[in-house]
């Protein structure tokens, strides 16, 4: 059912006091309280948010680490998908190899249907602690990977499977501290990624000239361990329980903004983590260096951490859908105006990079925020991983269906192919919003 679109950016309400509370005046805070004692309503308006202090800016610190070490990783598996193919599984084709990455990628996302409920119900700390130790140990088994199957079930599988709990978790406990400030805390949160994007591949780079295969990802796997440890210290919900909340309701996808939205998601993200997974196969086939492959992952994510910082700020000014569709626009732009006509001119290959990045960042961090907008604070956690189930399987197929596109259609096909599915995405965010106001269309409603 539609909402009227003042109802979605009115914050004074949350502001009352909870009506079970009995006492009025201000209480002690513990840093590490997990949640708010009172569990006897179930609606957003009868909570109060923080929307910043200590131990809401911790929280932001751990969702932050968490990111950085799972989707930080995720941002820089086009080079393990370059150095793979060169070395381990040479043998295999672009599209064989890209089934790895596709699995790890979707089983992220796809466990979400399953494990946003759990968090609703259960809260973080036990998700977030169980995830930490699958994912190090995971890493620590890739080290030791050699045959196609060992990185399939290690890094496909066990890996994916153990960031699901991590990366649902770190964005779904944003929402119990932060409201009116949410675009911003989850763009802030979102930079984690981007870092992580940065320093991957820099650090693989100088580990896989100086070190082997095996104790590169040893190094990568203390990181991760750093990364993980300061995350289990300190994120903590703050929300009480719901009772129902390890049930999943596929009614969400009666809501018609639900579904435009997670359609538009989708197209977007097969564009995404195809270029991501493809982009140094891309640059080698272009005639680019292999030291042009690891700068242009790291230059994207740079570009990308200044998206998710900017649209955060910018979205709680203007409304999270107006600036999903901004940035979908500026995304579309470049990519037809400077991806398309890259050919052997790597200086625009470098301009692309960042530019690309700075939209992409700017919509993956605004995506789960747009859902968030559509239910309760208490129910982002299943709402979250409901949507991004849908969204897995745009993950799992698009490296393999890229990777078999870019040599048989050529790299002009290939980014003509992708801008077009970007403009599908725009299509859907434009319904979606269109569908909030009612299906009445005004230009200067912030929503």
């Amino acid at each position: 059912m539609a909402r009227d679109a003042t109802e979605q950016s009115t914050s004074h309400e949350l502001t009352v006091p909870h009506p079970t509370s009995t006492h009025p005046g201000p209480q002690p805070q513990n840093l590490f309280q997990d949640h708010e004692p009172s569990i006897a309503s179930r609606s957003r308006n009868d909570y109060t948010f923080p929307e910043g202090g200590p131990r809401a800016w911790l929280v932001i610190l751990g969702s932050f680490s968490i990111i950085c070490g799972t989707f930080g990783l995720i941002s820089s598996v086009g080079l393990f998908q370059a150095y793979w193919q060169a070395h381990q599984l040479s043998s295999y084709t672009t599209r064989d190899i890209g089934w790895i990455s596709a699995v790890n990628v979707f089983l992220n996302l796809f466990l979400g249907v399953q494990i946003g409920p759990l968090f609703d119900r259960y809260g973080p700390r036990w998700l977030v602690l169980a995830g930490s130790v699958i994912y190090v140990v995971g890493l620590v088994l890739l080290a030791q990977c050699v045959k196609y199957w060992h990185f399939l079930l290690v890094y496909g599988v066990l890996s994916g499977t153990s960031s699901a709990f991590l990366t649902t978790t770190a964005l779904a406990v944003v929402a119990h501290w932060f409201e009116a400030k949410r675009g911003m805390a989850s763009g802030i949160a979102f930079v984690g990624s981007s870092v992580g994007g940065i320093a991957f591949p820099l650090v693989l780079k100088s580990a896989l000239e100086n070190l082997n295969w095996a104790w590169a990802i040893r190094v990568v796997a203390l990181i991760v361990l750093v990364l993980m440890v300061i995350g289990n210290l300190c994120i903590r919900g703050r929300l009480p329980p719901r009772r129902n909340g390890g049930a999943v309701d596929l009614k969400c996808f009666q809501d018609p903004r639900f579904s435009w939205a997670t359609i538009g998601v989708a197209l977007f993200e097969f564009v995404l983590f195809g270029a991501l997974g493809l982009l140094p196969t891309y640059g080698l086939q272009q005639g680019f260096s292999s030291q042009t492959s690891f700068n242009i992952i790291a230059i994207l994510n740079a570009g990308s951490a200044f998206g998710r910082s900017l649209s955060g700020y910018i979205s709680d000014r203007i409304g999270r859908f107006n600036t999903m569709i901004i940035t979908l626009a500026w995304s579309l732009i470049v990519t037809f105006a400077l991806w398309l006509p890259v050919g052997n001119h790597v200086v625009l290959f470098y301009i692309f990079a960042p530019l690309f990045g700075f939209g992409s960042g700017s919509i993956i961090s605004m995506a789960p925020v747009c859902i968030g907008q559509l239910c309760k604070a208490d129910q982002y956690g299943q709402y979250y991983g409901t949507s991004y189930s849908i969204v897995a399987f745009a993950t799992l197929i698009c490296i393999p269906v890229g990777g078999e596109l870019l040599p048989t259609i050529g790299s002009v096909g290939f980014v003509t192919i992708f801008g077009g599915i970007l403009v599908l995405s725009l299509a859907s965010f434009l319904m979606a919003r269109w569908a909030c106001l009612e299906y009445r269309w005004k230009w200067n409603v912030k929503i």
